[in-house]
């Protein structure tokens, strides 16, 4: 049993991977971690979004 994520995803749509940064140029999250995001858990999901501010 999958208990829900209460740890929403920074998805805009907005999907284009920057090569020359490495990021998505809508939501700024790396491949790595764009892959990674369905099976994180919240803490790692947190850890993932506190990199996003300084990216911004």
């Amino acid at each position: 049993m999958t208990v829900a994520s209460q740890v929403a995803s920074p998805c805009t749509n907005v999907c284009r991977i920057n090569r020359r940064r490495g990021w998505c140029e809508g939501c700024r999250r790396t491949v790595e971690e764009i892959t990674r995001w369905p099976t994180a858990s919240d803490d790692e999901r947190r850890a993932i979004l506190a990199r996003l501010k300084a990216r911004r």
